[in-house]
């Protein structure tokens, strides 16, 4: 094993998921916070947030093929110039793809703070309880308008691993988890004269740290002599035909990432008709799960990114060796947070649970870290996959495998495992890991049929080329 190898992969990935632990990191500490006002704020404030993240997931995918397009326009300067700076046509085509893509992150994340809005009127025909649903309403309304900032970073984010240049977030990650604790507490109690808006303030709060957080990565590329002379944040100026091009290559990313967080939603609503223990149970071990889950981000991003290299090069065997090595560590990493959850599952649950003294919420959820065990490797692997078919050009594959493995497997098996097997919550989560395994394996079957696709052609063009050669000669 070449732990070269390795490094490189994670030398990608790590900076993309400490900005993805970030992001997580925010929703965590609101989760924690609403444990301090009782349990009715847990099941209702993380229906909120797994709406806000299922929202925000499909804007993040309509904006993550601008890093291929980055590292595509940067690959063609150095195929021009030999040189691994880009040329000025690749800096002017840099500077038009980051401008349009904040154009049309601007546009998607306002929809998405409306349709936000909306949802939460949407709720009590869904089968939700009526308190859950008055108390989640204002917190949907505070999250929404952080959807700007937040999608604004990931495109600075896209940009930035476009360019190999990720850099690290760990310093803000760090100061912006402290700063949204003692948001969250100053406006839940009205601290130094602030509004006392209890559970709504909570998304207030995270709204102004993610238009924290933005200004302070903008700021830090605008510091780096590599990049600094590349960023366009004139969104204005934004040329139409870009905007449609990102669009339509991002669409199917956002529906396959819509898709894939809507059968959490999904998931969540059908457990949230069982009661309020249930739906708090099922909220805390879904956020675990959700922050384990951001290391699988990563690596999908990092791999998709080396395997169109790879492809450029016309190595497609390089490829498939970059997808194990990326399942690999996600394997690993998953296997060793699985025995965590079985040996400590106090342990684990005791930062969201501690405080609660109903023993059957702590019960329940503890049950629920076997299936959150499940979920993580099915779930990352599939990720995975969607990455590695990216980093193939092919952003159709994941939406159409998504619509079998969730649409038509997981969904129907969480209504059949809950009501017609009678397992309830614990029936929603088998169908759930059903979902996301049977996609995984669509997706890594497909990605080998495509592989082998691109090892043929190039025999084929290997053996035409000294074909050619000898009848020259």
């Amino acid at each position: 094993m070449n732990t070269r190898d390795y490094k490189e992969i994670l030398a990608l990935a790590m900076p993309i998921a400490g900005i993805q632990f970030a992001q997580v990191a925010l929703t965590s500490t609101d989760l924690l916070m609403m444990g301090l006002i009782g349990l009715e704020a847990i099941a209702a404030g993380g229906l909120a947030l797994l709406l806000y993240n299922q929202l925000r997931t499909m804007c993040v995918g309509m904006v993550t093929g601008v890093s291929n397009q980055i590292a595509t326009a940067v690959g063609r300067s150095e195929k021009r110039t030999g040189d691994t700076e880009p040329d000025d046509a690749a800096k002017a085509e840099i500077q038009g793809l980051l401008r349009s893509a904040l154009a049309v992150a601007t546009i998607f994340a306002t929809l998405a703070g409306f349709a936000l809005i909306g949802l939460g009127y949407l709720l009590p025909y869904l089968g939700q309880d009526a308190e859950v649903v008055q108390r989640a309403k204002p917190v949907m309304m505070t999250l929404a308008p952080g959807l700007l900032p937040m999608l604004w970073l990931n495109v600075l984010r896209q940009f930035a691993v476009g360019m190999r240049r990720a850099g690290s977030l760990l310093k803000v990650t760090i100061i912006s988890i402290g700063v949204n604790v003692f948001l969250d507490a100053a406006f839940i109690y009205g601290w130094l004269g602030l509004p006392k808006l209890g559970l709504a303030g909570v998304g207030l709060a995270t709204t102004l740290v993610q238009l924290w957080t933005f200004g302070v990565y903008l700021r830090t590329l605008q510091r780096d002599e590599k990049l600094k002379s590349l960023i366009a944040i004139d969104l204005w100026r934004a040329d139409i035909g870009i905007v449609k091009h990102i669009t339509r290559m991002g669409t199917p990313i956002a529906l396959t990432y819509g898709s894939e967080a809507a059968i959490t939603s999904i998931a969540t609503i059908l457990i949230g008709a069982f009661g309020p223990i249930a739906l708090a149970a099922s909220n805390v071990v879904n956020q675990l799960a959700y922050i384990v889950y951001q290391l699988n981000i990563g690596l999908s991003q990092g791999a998709s990114i080396l395997v169109s290299r790879a492809i450029g090069k016309a190595n497609p065997g390089e490829a498939g060796a970059i997808a194990r090595r990326a399942l690999t560590i996600s394997f690993s990493v998953m296997a060793a947070i699985g025995v965590v959850y079985i040996v400590l599952p106090g342990l684990v649950l005791f930062p969201f649970l501690g405080s609660e003294n109903d023993p059957a919420v702590i019960a329940f959820a503890s049950t629920l870290l076997w299936f959150a065990i499940a979920h993580q490797f099915f779930k990352g692997s599939q990720n995975i996959c969607v990455g590695l078919m990216r980093g193939l050009g092919n952003t159709k594959a994941g939406l159409f495998n998504t619509l079998i493995g969730y649409w038509l497997i997981g969904i129907p098996a969480m209504v059949i495992c809950a009501y017609g097997f009678g397992w309830m919550s614990f029936g929603v989560w088998t169908g759930l890991c059903l979902g996301f395994g049977a996609t995984s394996l669509l997706l890594w079957r497909r990605f080998l049929q495509e592989l082998d696709g691109f090892e043929n052609r190039e025999c084929d063009n290997l053996t035409a080329s000294r074909t050619e050669a000898s009848a020259t000669s």
